[in-house]
């Protein structure tokens, strides 16, 4: 494998972490807003409510994930080419 399509085992679970956390904002948002749907008896209108703003929050961790994976290859990339001169 040359240097451009090397792929470390590190870097694949940064990138299967970025999943990870759109599944896991939606669980947790779920979640909460069953047990306060619950808790108020307002079924099912918070969890409703919660389950979007798990969705929201995933998204935006998954964005997060990304630009910090992109913004590391970007520092990569350019190191190695101030290396190869």
């Amino acid at each position: 494998m040359n240097k451009k399509t090397k792929f470390s085992f590190s870097e694949g679970l940064s990138i299967g972490t970025i999943g990870l956390h759109l599944v896991s904002g939606i669980i947790v948002g779920t979640f909460v807003g069953y047990v306060l749907d619950k808790y108020f008896q307002t079924s099912p209108w918070l969890t409703i409510i919660f389950f979007f703003l798990g969705i929201i929050t995933g998204f935006y961790n998954m964005y997060k994930d990304a630009k910090r994976y992109i913004d590391k290859e970007e520092k990569n990339s350019q190191n190695n080419q101030i290396n190869n001169q």
